[in-house]
């Protein structure tokens, strides 16, 4: 019996041993939405294979960048191994809370933009690297010149609050008016007011375009109650937008670049990969996809080489 006891005993120290020294990895996600959550669990997925031992502490700022910052700063007392920030707020949150611990971000459109780089070149030279989430914008407006040859005025809508969306727009603003599009920029600092903006730009253009923005993701319900009735196309940044308010994108796998950036995260957890040197990676792949009940509704007519959305 004694055998036993001292046998259990020492399994018990064995584990906790094992407990005390996996990696704890700290997740900020910026608000609940089906492209990050993707990302959230490609990443999770992909560093729990090859570190089965590793410790998740999963917190979300529901769309506040105050939370941001107080999440990064418990990760900071906390004194995880590695931080997930997910979209760009806990981006910029995570820099201004350490410069020592590792942040991979995912989600993120514009490093340089991010980070408040005037030059970059793929390397931060910080503690900050991992995967973007852009998709090729003069591609997105092409694929509004394919689909609406016709048109005259494309809405943008976005949040100004959010960087990322800034830097889309006045990115695919430029190529749009290139193709002779007249584009009205229709802007919200925060939920409240995304009904009434949308109603705006339904109120005066022929298409919208939405980016990869955060909040226009979390209210997709709101937005397709005003541009489904009012007859406006929507093409999205992604396929998340497009899925609840939009007729086509040209879009990534957010669950794939969540997956890279886990990879991202075992070579520096594991093999001491050091992250200031680390490219910054994009999706692998792009596709042209779209919502066939919104297509329908509207009456637009879809391209044979477009993937219907799951």
């Amino acid at each position: 019996m004694k055998k036993i006891t001292v046998l259990v005993l020492s399994l018990i120290l064995v584990i906790c041993a094992a407990c005390a020294n996996a990696a704890t990895v700290g997740i900020c996600q910026l608000v609940q939405h089906e492209a990050l959550d993707a990302a959230t669990q490609g990443f999770k997925d992909a560093l729990s294979e090859k570190m089965p031992d590793v410790v998740f502490d999963e917190q979300n700022a529901s769309g506040d960048a105050v939370n941001c910052a107080t999440i990064m700063n418990t990760f900071v007392s906390n004194g995880v191994d590695l931080i997930l920030a997910n979209a760009t707020a806990p981006v910029q949150a995570g820099v201004a809370a350490t410069a020592d611990i590792p942040i991979l971000g995912t989600s993120v459109t514009d490093y340089a933009t991010a980070l408040g780089m005037s030059e970059f070149n793929g390397t931060s030279g910080i503690n900050v690297s991992g995967t973007t989430d852009l998709a090729p914008l003069d591609g997105q407006a092409d694929m509004v010149k394919e689909l609406f040859p016709e048109a005259k005025k494309v809405g943008l809508l976005y949040c100004s609050a959010e960087a990322n969306s800034v830097y889309q727009i006045k990115t695919i603003r430029g190529y749009l008016e290139a193709l002779g599009y007249e584009c009205v920029e229709f802007s919200f600092t925060d939920s409240n007011d995304v009904a009434s903006v949308a109603q705006a730009a339904a109120d005066g253009c022929d298409v919208l375009y939405i980016p990869t923005d955060n909040t226009c993701a979390a209210y997709t319900e709101t937005i397709a109650n005003v541009v489904i009735p009012a007859g406006l196309p929507v093409v999205a940044g992604e396929e998340g937008i497009c899925r609840g308010c939009g007729v086509a994108t040209l879009t990534i796998s957010y669950y794939d670049i969540g997956y890279a950036t886990g990879e991202m995260a075992y070579e520096i957890l594991a093999n001491g990969a050091d992250i200031s040197t680390m490219p910054v990676q994009s999706a692998p792949q792009f596709v042209k996809k779209y919502n066939a009940a919104n297509a329908e509704a509207l009456g637009v007519t879809i391209p044979a080489d477009y993937t219907v959305l799951d």
